[in-house]
């Protein structure tokens, strides 16, 4: 007598409810991963007072900041309540907190707090801190940072931040963002680390690769980029000098890998400058 056939093994139930939890794992990590990077996702009242308060999370701290800017521009009254601790930020240890502030205060013309604070900006160290100062002072028609913008428009240096043997990671051409590392410099068997505090394309190397250099020597040429170059033309569109006009020009007749955009600018900016005749 033989056995009746097997029915075959299911794999339905249980395997299907644990295939279709993994699934929805994968789905919904990059989606927390997401919701929890994102600045636009709302914060309350009592979540801004909690991230303003603790300082070891400068992401939420940023997260603020946008949410602060969007309030600001929306013209709420009760966002003023904040001005104060926006003002002490200024100050905050971590750049890129600096750098967000800056933006923010230029929002909001009319507080004389946020316009002082922005003049103190302009010395700040990081030069992104320099520029988004420069660029909100504008909005208080404020050129104190006049020169700052035009540099904009201009080849960038970088200085070595310490003394040691080069060693380049980057060739011409490539693109560079604040935190990209562009080498590495070698000094008593030890490589630091060296990152880029601007936006840019490396235009050129100012030293060899393997050579020694002290701190604070150029060694290497950074191109503008199209996102600052954008900015310090709509900037000098309302403060530009007619001295200004040869740094713009280059721009009116397109410039290399950057968008129609940014020439349609630059001609409006000259037209502006030619008609103040400043």
């Amino acid at each position: 007598m033989t056995d009746a056939p097997k029915t075959p093994t299911s794999f339905g139930g249980r395997w299907a409810l644990g295939i279709l939890a993994v699934a929805l794992l994968f789905v919904s990590m990059p989606f927390l991963f997401w919701n929890a990077t994102w600045f636009g996702r709302p914060l309350t009242d009592t979540q801004f007072s909690k991230a303003l308060a603790d300082r070891s999370h400068p992401r939420e701290i940023q997260h603020v900041l946008t949410q602060l800017e969007a309030r600001i521009e929306s013209r709420d009254p009760s966002v003023q309540k904040w001005y104060p601790q926006i003002v002490a930020l200024a100050a905050d240890p971590v750049d890129e907190i600096r750098v967000t502030d800056a933006w923010v205060m230029g929002q909001d013309n009319t507080s004389d707090d946020f316009h002082h604070a922005l003049l103190q900006l302009l010395a700040d160290p990081n030069p992104m801190v320099q520029r988004n100062a420069a660029l909100s002072l504008v909005r208080f028609k404020d050129d104190s940072g006049h020169a700052l913008i035009v540099a904009m428009l201009r080849p960038s240096q970088m200085l070595a931040p310490f003394s040691g043997k080069l060693d380049t990671r980057l060739k011409p051409g490539d693109v560079m963002n604040p935190g990209t590392m562009v080498a590495h410099i070698e000094s008593d068997g030890q490589k630091k680390e060296v990152r880029s505090n601007v936006p840019g394309t490396l235009d050129r190397w100012l030293v060899a690769d393997g050579s020694n250099v002290s701190i604070g020597q150029p060694i290497l040429s950074i191109a503008p980029s199209e996102s600052m170059v954008w900015e310090a033309l709509r900037a000098l569109y309302l403060e530009g000098h007619t001295e200004d006009a040869a740094d713009v020009a280059r721009f009116a007749r397109g410039a290399d890998g950057m968008s129609p955009q940014i020439a349609k600018q630059a001609q409006a900016t000259l037209g502006a400058i030619q008609s103040r005749g400043q």
